[in-house]
Parts: structure tokens; C-alpha cells; sequence
């Protein structure tokens, strides 16, 4: 392990090094993906089998939704967690000290949307350091993650837990790269652009495959891609996941720094401890999860309103209806 993070920190010192220019964009190309490999033996180490898998936490995945938070320590997540969860759940705030406990569950919209705290994720995880990889296991699967900064100190703290997910192939608050992306047995590399690309050429995009002992593919750019893109969509183990930044212990600060704060992008303000802000919160959170509540009715008689079926906005056929209710309904169903 200590000689694979020995040769990333080597590679991003050259990179540090390196001026960005037309001329070093292909050798910047060969290291980012050189990076992109190394950072994934650290998250999947070779070898595999071995002595089990060693303690995971696998939370099972309960409810319509999760939502995972991660932050520094007291920057008031489990405040926030237990008031979220003790004002809008029937479920008891457990715990919420480590992620081998029982999460929290709230119930928002007839939904059940799980909450769960990551912690641990910020010390060095990436570089496969402490539990951070199980941690990061479960922050793949979450629907919605919740970046939870203190007011008086939040740009340092969400550059480093960015980077951390980064590392982690968690790309926050954007949509897969538009490139079209086919291995071959012959035919070499064919580059297709559908508009200008200013950071790729055929010749960047040979050698970054090359990287990849990967010497015959089709490659389609339908958008103004960078290596970072290409690399991702080589790597194929990308999760693409909404993101919301949550600026807590806002009762410390001005009207004015508010209403500054209120103008970032993805971001609400609030005060776990004095629960201010909750339902703006709560309704931003229900935007980016994208669900979508489909409610039954029994022959003859009313829908029910209390307990709807919810579905992501992304898979609502008949088919997903049925299987969330019951995988046999399927098979019955006419």
C-alpha cells in the first residue's frame, strides 16, 4: 500500500510542477490517468479473497431513498441527524457515532428516506487510509449526499471533502461525459469529435488508452471533453450523485453574510441546534432526490394518500411499480 501512495504523491508533484499549456496537455493526459489507476488499486486492492472482507458496513438499504452526510467532526452532523430524524421520523434517533448503528429515518412527502452518517471519510480515505473505504462503499450508494460545513470555516473544509469523494470516483452536482465509448478487437483507435475540443486530440486520446492497454476503440466526443472526462468514462466505475452543501451554525453570523451565503449554488443555510431552516432544507432535498410518488387504489373505493409508491423519476414503468412492491406482482400481472 505505502509504494502505491508513494508513486501517487510522486505523480501529483510532477503535475504540480507541470505548466499547463497546448504543449504538456498530452503528458498531463498520461499522468492523470496514470493517477486514475493508482487510486483505484488503493480503493480495490489486487489480490482479492484473501482473509474475507473484513468488517463492512453495510447498512441495508431501507426506504425510498438515502441520504448520506458527510462533514468534519463538530460541525454539528449529528445534531443535525437527530434533529431531522426526531422532528419528522416515528423512527428514534439512534446513536449516530459510528455507521454500524442503525440509521435514521425520516418521512417526508409519504416518502421514507434514509439518513445516514459517513464519518471518518475525511482523513485521508482516498489514500486508503483508516475505514475510509467501507465508508466510501456506502456513500456510492447514497441518492443524495449532504456536505455538511461549518459557516465560519466552509471553503477549506468542502475543497478537502470534494477531493476526497473525487478520489473516490463520486462525481458531485454532474452528469456523466457525453462521449460514446466501444472496445474493439482491431480497427486501432478511431476518434469521432462532433464539436471543437480544446484540451483533446487523437493523439491524447491514443495515449491515454495506451495507458490503459487499450489499443483498438471508438471513441465519440460529442462535447468539449477533458482527459478527466475521457479517463472516467475508460474507468467505467463513475457514480454520478447530487449534492447539496449545508452551511450550519448560521445563528453565529450576520443577516448580511446570509444573504451572501443564500446566493451559492447547491447550497442552504441552516442551525441544526435551533432548527432553523429545516423545511427549506427539507424541500431542497426533495428536489434533488427526483421522486416521484405514484399513489394505489383499491377497486371501488378511494386512493389511499397515506402511503404512496415512490419510484425515482428515472424508472417509473409499470414493471419498476411492481417489482417495488413485490417481485412475484410481475409475474401475475396482466
Amino acid at each position: 500500500m505505502s509504494g502505491t501512495l508513494a508513486k501517487i504523491a510522486e505523480i501529483e508533484a510532477e503535475m504540480a510542477r507541470t505548466q499547463k499549456n497546448k504543449a504538456t496537455a498530452h503528458h498531463l493526459g498520461l499522468l492523470k490517468a496514470r493517477l486514475a489507476k493508482l487510486r483505484r488499486e488503493l480503493i480495490t486492492p489486487k489480490g482479492g479473497g484473501g482473509g474475507g472482507p473484513g468488517e463492512g458496513f453495510d447498512v441495508a438499504k431501507t426506504g425510498d431513498a438515502r441520504i448520506g452526510f458527510v462533514g468534519f467532526p463538530s460541525v454539528g452532523k449529528s445534531t443535525l441527524l437527530s434533529n431531522l430524524a426526531g422532528v419528522y421520523s416515528e423512527v428514534a434517533a439512534y446513536e449516530f457515532t459510528t455507521l454500524t448503528t442503525v440509521p435514521g429515518v425520516i418521512r417526508y412527502k409519504g416518502a421514507k428516506i434514509q439518513l445516514l452518517d459517513l464519518p471518518g471519510i475525511i482523513e485521508g480515505a482516498k489514500d486508503g487510509k483508516g475505514r475510509g473505504r467501507q465508508v466510501i462503499a456506502v456513500a456510492r450508494t447514497c441518492n443524495l449526499i449532504l456536505i455538511v460545513l461549518d459557516v465560519l470555516k466552509p471553503l477549506g473544509h468542502k475543497k478537502i471533502i470534494e477531493n476526497e469523494l473525487e478520489g473516490f470516483g463520486i462525481r458531485l452536482n454532474s452528469k456523466p461525459p457525453n462521449i460514446g465509448y466501444k472496445k474493439k478487437d482491431k480497427g486501432g483507435i478511431n476518434l469521432t469529435a462532433t464539436c471543437p475540443q480544446s484540451e483533446l486530440d487523437a493523439e491524447t486520446v491514443k495515449s491515454i488508452l495506451a495507458e490503459y492497454k487499450i489499443h483498438n476503440a471508438d471513441v465519440t466526443l460529442r462535447s468539449d471533453a477533458t482527459a478527466d472526462d475521457l479517463i472516467d468514462v475508460v474507468e467505467g466505475n463513475r457514480v454520478y450523485i447530487p449534492c447539496i452543501y449545508v452551511l450550519n451554525k448560521i445563528d453565529q453570523i450576520s443577516i448580511e453574510e446570509l444573504d451572501i451565503i443564500y446566493k451559492v449554488p447547491h447550497c442552504v443555510p441552516i442551525s441544526a441546534h435551533h432548527r432553523w431552516n429545516f423545511d427549506d432544507l427539507l424541500e431542497r432535498i426533495w428536489d434533488y432526490l427526483r421522486l416521484v410518488r405514484i399513489y394505489t387504489k383499491p377497486k371501488g373505493q378511494l386512493p389511499d394518500y397515506t402511503s404512496p409508491v415512490v419510484l425515482p423519476d428515472s424508472r417509473t414503468t409499470v414493471e419498476d411499480f411492481c417489482m417495488k412492491i413485490h417481485k412475484n406482482l410481475i409475474k401475475e400481472f396482466k
